[in-house]
C-alpha cells in the first residue's frame, strides 16, 4: 500500500467537519445506535441511575470530542470499568446504593484530575510498561465479573452471593430458579448476538445487533406484558412480573443531574478507587487509542498524553453531574473506524444524537426490559474472557499462561490493583528464574553507534524486558525520525516477549511512517515457544 501523504490527511476542526461531515454523521449515528443500550446497561449495572451512562457519552461526545487527541476513539462508559463503579458505591454507601453513587462521584472527580495531570506529566507511555499476559488477564477476570453479577439479572433471579466467586458457585441454584418470561427475553437477546455476525448478508450485517435487541425485546415486552403488575403459574410455581423488569428513568435530562458528596474524600476507600479508578480507565484508554491506531486508514499516530487530559476533563465534568467514568471505548471505536469515519466530529455526533434522543424519546427507552440489556453485557463479559484468549496467551508460551492464570484467580479473589501486581510479581519471579539480573529490571544498557549518515546501529548489552523498555525508548527518542535503526540483540542475555512485541508494533509504525528498523542478533537465543514474537534466552557457549 503506498503511503499516504501529508496533505492527504483529513483536516482537523472546522475544516474537517466541513470536508467529512457526511461520512462523519453516518459513522456517529451508527455508533450511537450501538451506544444506546450499552450506556443503559453498563449504567445499571454499575449501581448508577440508567441515564448516568448517557450522560458520560454525551459528555465524551459534545466536549471530549472536541479536544481530544485521538481522532477516532469514542469516549464514553465502558463495561470494563462495571465491577470498579459498583464497587465503590456498594463500598462507600456501606449499604445505602443513593449515598454510595454521590460519593463515588466525587472519587470520579478527584480521579478525572489524577488523570489530567498524568497527561501533563507525560504518562501516556503507561500502557507500554504492562506484560500484555497481565492485561488480558484483568480483561478476563472483569468479563467474568459481569457474567457473573448480570447473568441473574438476564434470567430474572436475585441472587444471594454478592462477590464473583460466590456469584459463580451459585450459577446453578440461578439457573433453575429463574423467571421463565424475563429468561424467554434474556435467552432470545443473548441469541440475537450470538448469531448475527454469522450472517453473511451485507445489510444485516450492518445493523447493530445492539439495536435489534433493544427493539426485539421491547415487543417481547408487550407480548408477555411486563408492563403491568402482576403472577403467572408455569406447573406447580408462581412467578411474578411486572415494570420493574423494565428500564426506569427521570422525567427529563436535568432531572437525573446528581451532585457529588465529598464529605468521605480523604477516606483511605476512597482513594482505593481513586487509584483504581485514575489507573485501569487510562490503562483502557490507552490499549484502545492503540488499536484504533492500527485500524486507521490514514495510519495516524493519536496524541496519547494530550488524549489522557481531554478524558479526564471528561471524567471531572461526569462526576461533577451523575456521569459515569469514561473511557476510550474499543468496541464503539471500531466500530466507529469500520463505518467510515474520518474525524473526531464522529465522536461528537454520536454525543449529539444520543442528546437529541433522550431529550425526545424517554418514554421509547423505558419500554426495554432490563434481561434484554443484562444479555447485552453477559455477551461482553464473554468477549473479554472468551476461551480463545487463553488459547492465545498459551501459543505465546507456558509461563505467560501462569501470569494470566495467576492475574484472573486473584482479581476475583481480591481487587484489580491486587491482581494486576499479583501477575507482574510472577512476571519478575520467571524472569528472575530465566537469570535475569536485578540491575537490568529498569534499566537497560545500549551503545548507539552511527554507520553512516542514513543508518544507526543500536547495540542491545542487557537484558531487554517489559520493566525497561520504557527506559530503551528514552534513549534513542532523540535519534532523528529519518535515519535507518539497525537493533542488534546478539548481546541480550534474555528477551522477553513484552518487549518482543513493543519492538514488532514499533517496526510496523516506522514502516508507515516511511522509516526503517531492522531487527538482528537472534540467531542465538532459543525461543521458549513457537510463538515469532516469544520470549527467548541466548545460548551459551562453552569452550575447552
Amino acid at each position: 500500500m503506498a503511503l499516504i501523504q501529508r496533505e492527504q490527511l483529513p483536516a482537523s476542526g472546522w475544516q474537517g467537519l466541513l470536508q467529512h461531515y457526511q461520512s462523519d454523521v453516518v459513522a456517529g449515528f451508527l455508533v450511537f445506535l450501538i451506544a444506546l443500550p450499552l450506556c443503559l446497561g453498563i449504567a445499571m449495572a454499575s449501581g448508577f441511575p440508567p441515564l448516568a451512562g448517557i450522560i458520560t457519552a454525551i459528555v465524551g461526545g459534545l466536549w471530549v470530542g472536541l479536544f481530544t487527541g485521538s481522532p477516532l476513539s469514542i469516549k464514553g462508559p465502558a463495561a470494563g470499568l462495571i465491577t470498579i463503579v459498583l464497587g465503590a458505591v456498594e463500598t462507600l454507601g456501606q449499604g445505602d446504593m443513593a449515598k454510595g453513587y454521590r460519593l463515588t462521584l466525587s472519587v470520579i472527580v478527584v480521579s478525572g484530575i489524577l488523570q489530567v495531570l498524568l497527561g501533563i506529566f507525560r504518562a501516556g507511555s503507561l500502557s507500554k510498561f504492562f506484560p500484555p499476559a497481565t492485561i488480558r488477564g484483568m480483561l478476563a477476570a472483569i468479563g467474568i465479573i459481569i457474567i457473573s453479577k448480570q447473568l441473574p439479572v438476564m434470567l430474572g433471579v436475585k441472587p444471594i452471593a454478592k462477590n464473583p466467586l460466590a456469584l459463580l458457585a451459585e450459577i446453578p441454584h440461578i439457573i433453575i430458579s429463574l423467571n421463565p418470561k424475563i429468561a424467554l427475553i434474556g435467552c432470545i437477546s443473548l441469541l440475537i448476538l450470538i448469531i448475527m455476525p454469522f450472517i453473511k448478508v451485507v445489510f444485516v450485517q450492518k445493523i447493530p445487533a445492539p439495536l435489534v435487541v433493544a427493539l426485539v425485546s421491547i415487543y417481547l415486552g408487550h407480548v408477555l406484558n411486563l408492563y403491568q403488575e402482576h403472577h403467572y403459574a408455569l406447573g406447580s410455581q408462581l412467578y411474578r412480573i411486572g415494570p420493574d423488569y423494565l428500564v426506569r428513568l427521570p422525567n427529563s435530562i436535568a432531572a437525573s443531574i446528581t451532585f457529588p458528596d465529598f464529605s468521605a474524600i480523604l477516606n483511605p476507600a476512597a482513594w482505593q478507587y481513586i487509584i483504581i479508578f485514575a489507573f485501569v480507565g487510562s490503562l483502557e484508554s490507552l490499549l484502545t487509542i492503540e488499536a484504533i491506531d492500527q485500524l486507521d486508514f490514514y495510519k495516524r499516530q493519536s496524541d496519547a498524553n494530550k488524549a489522557l487530559r481531554a478524558i479526564g476533563m471528561g471524567n471531572v465534568i461526569c462526576g461533577l453531574i451523575g456521569g459515569l467514568p469514561m473511557i476510550a471505548e474499543v468496541v464503539r471505536s471500531s466500530a466507529n473506524v469500520n463505518n467510515g469515519a474520518k474525524t473526531s466530529w464522529a465522536n461528537w455526533f454520536h454525543g449529539l444524537f444520543l442528546l437529541l434522543f433522550v431529550a425526545g424519546m424517554p418514554n421509547l427507552i423505558q419500554q426495554i426490559p432490563l434481561s434484554a440489556l443484562a444479555a447485552i453485557l453477559v455477551f461482553t463479559g464473554y468477549k473479554l474472557a472468551a476461551p480463545k484468549t487463553l488459547l492465545h496467551v498459551w501459543s505465546v508460551g507456558k509461563e505467560q499462561v501462569l501470569i494470566f492464570i495467576t492475574t484472573v484467580i486473584v482479581t476475583l479473589s481480591t481487587d484489580l490493583l491486587v491482581g494486576i501486581a499479583s501477575g507482574i510479581l510472577v512476571k519478575c519471579l520467571i524472569l528472575w528464574l530465566r537469570g535475569v539480573s536485578l540491575k537490568n529490571l529498569f534499566n537497560i544498557w545500549l551503545a548507539i553507534e552511527p554507520l553512516s549518515d542514513r543508518e544507526v546501529l543500536i547495540k542491545i548489552e542487557s537484558d531487554a524486558i517489559f520493566a525497561n523498555y520504557l527506559c530503551f525508548k528514552k534513549a534513542i527518542s532523540k535519534i532523528p525520525a529519518d535515519k535507518k535503526l539497525i537493533i542488534d540483540f546478539s548481546q541480550a542475555p534474555v528477551i522477553d516477549h513484552t518487549f518482543m512485541e513493543h519492538i514488532f508494533q514499533w517496526q510496523q509504525e516506522c514502516a508507515r511512517s516511511g522509516g526503517a528498523v531492522e531487527i538482528k542478533g537472534m540467531d542465538h537465543h532459543v525461543p521458549f515457544s513457537a510463538h515469532p514474537l516469544a520470549a527467548r534466552k541466548k545460548m551459551m557457549r562453552y569452550h575447552n
